[in-house]
């Protein structure tokens, strides 16, 4: 059997080749915690961004909603300035007639169906129609020769606005 001498030279070669790999071990270990720890400040970074990121589009949002609400009457106003403008002008008439008065309401009157129709403003007139609690109000029954719960008298017009009920017609109904 051969047995391996060993002398304390080769001892300290061998002690000497464990410390410098237990170094770089060492060494690398501590790159890799210094670039774990650069990726988790990247990502922390990443994440506080991202939140302010989407606080900024919710606030946005939010403006946008108030400004709409806000402004929502703007067009539908600037249209009924024109039917305001045309009252106002019949009534800084000097020497009027019944006839030129007739005449200037009519025309206030076709302006203001105008601007209804521009924004989907729909006129309710249910006579000789079949009663619809969802469209029309009834005031009271009353005699009549038309088939029961038929409208007879519209005592005002309802409206919608875009198939939804604005106001209700007033009606008086068939018995």
């Amino acid at each position: 059997m051969q047995q391996e001498d060993k002398t304390p030279e080769t001892d300290l070669i061998d002690n000497t080749d464990a410390a410098a790999q237990d170094a770089a071990t060492a060494g690398s270990v501590d790159d890799r915690i210094a670039e774990l720890e650069a990726q988790l400040a990247e990502q922390q970074a990443a994440v506080l961004y991202a939140k302010a990121e989407g606080e900024n589009i919710r606030r946005r949002a939010a403006d946008d909603i108030d400004k709409a609400r806000k402004f929502a009457l703007e067009k539908f106003s600037n249209e009924l300035l024109s039917v305001k403008d045309s009252l106002d002008a019949a009534l800084n008439v000097g020497s009027a007639t019944l006839e030129s008065y007739r005449d200037g309401v009519e025309l206030t009157s076709k302006q203001l169906t105008s601007v209804f129709e521009k924004f989907s403003i729909v006129e309710i007139n249910p006579a000789g129609e079949k009663f619809d609690p969802n469209k029309h109000q009834a005031i009271s029954t009353v005699e009549s020769d038309a088939e029961p719960n038929t409208v007879v008298t519209v005592l005002q017009k309802g409206y919608t606005l875009n198939d939804r009920v604005l106001r209700p017609a007033l009606v008086m109904v068939a018995k």
